[in-house]
């Protein structure tokens, strides 16, 4: 057998990295089975309060309504806040049933699954291969059956596309070891699952952030510049994934999750975008655990995003 040219494999693959576009008539459709059942539905005002990015309280049909302009949602979050798991379970649910009928194709964008595994969760989306099989295969985040399962389960039920978005693990850690520019020896293949390199490296602004995030903790271990690389690497890769889904045809609109250091106070990936697709519409949901949703601290919680969620 004549092998094929590593560019053509290459082209293939990429191929495979898409998730098909369901028809117009599957998008408008109701969802093919129930999405997963919350454990609990959180109550506003007593588990969760929203607020503007500068502290006037306001509600999720504030975030709705802001979604009709935008292109992208970003939502940060809390990655071991139950409350606000739940609450994205919410936004994914309630934008579905809002542009059903419309237009507007949904798209989900996850920073916990990396880009090497887009083919996995596309043959689990379109029911190829088993869940067990999905969760061998896909690398899921810990705690995934109740953090992220009920966004895949309703992505799932409602056949619209969910983005692997992060970069490998793998390439992440060779960027702490031995720097960004180490990425430069990697093949063709490990450069499709990243963003176009050299990836732009952290904003001042971002830094400064960083800083203030690092001060004060002991992690034993002395992180360096390439840490704060390394963390760069994931903004450009998420931000890259989620123009490459807006690229893919008329009327898409993305929501993105990822931990809330990655989308906070406007820098990190609202950053890549802008770089990749200058004046994109975004509008960004910042969650913060606190012990009193309804006590909005100024310094703290001012100009997280465009909406602050505090869980209790």
């Amino acid at each position: 057998m004549k092998a094929r040219p590593y560019h053509a494999v290459l082209g293939m693959l990429a191929v495979l990295a898409v998730t098909p576009a369901p028809s117009r008539a599957q998008q408008d459709a109701a969802p093919v089975q129930a999405a997963p059942p919350s454990r609990q539905t959180p109550v506003e005002g007593r588990d969760y309060r929203v607020y503007t990015r500068d502290g006037a309280a306001t509600s999720l049909a504030a975030i709705f309504e802001a979604m009709d302009p935008a292109e992208v949602v970003l939502v940060g979050e809390e990655h071991g806040d139950t409350v606000g798991h739940r609450l994205e379970a919410a936004l994914l649910t309630g934008a579905l049933e809002r542009y059903r009928g419309t237009p507007r194709w949904v798209m989900l964008s996850l920073e916990m699954f990396e880009r090497d595994v887009q083919y996995v969760l596309d043959e689990y989306l379109t029911g190829l291969i088993a869940e067990a099989h999905f969760l061998d295969s896909a690398r899921p985040w810990e705690e995934y059956a109740m953090r992220y399962r009920p966004l895949v389960e309703t992505a799932r039920a409602w056949r619209i596309p969910v983005v692997a978005a992060n970069a490998p693990r793998r390439y992440v850690n060779r960027v702490t070891r031995e720097g960004p520019g180490s990425l430069a020896d990697l093949g063709p293949l490990a450069k499709h699952y990243l963003p176009p390199l050299p990836y732009p490296g952290p904003s001042d602004r971002y830094r400064a952030q960083w800083d203030a995030l690092m001060s004060g903790q002991d992690h034993g271990v002395d992180l360096g510049e390439n840490a704060l690389q390394a963390q760069a690497l994931w903004d450009a890769s998420m931000g890259h994934a989620v123009v490459e889904a807006l690229g893919r045809g008329p009327d898409r609109f993305v929501i993105h999750v990822a931990g809330s250091f990655h989308v906070e106070r406007g820098t990190g990936v609202p950053e890549r975008i802008e770089d990749l697709r200058p004046g994109t519409r975004i509008v960004s949901v910042v969650m913060r655990r606190t012990d009193s949703p309804a006590a909005w601290d100024p310094e703290a919680h001012t100009d997280l995003g465009d909406f602050v969620i505090l869980t209790r």
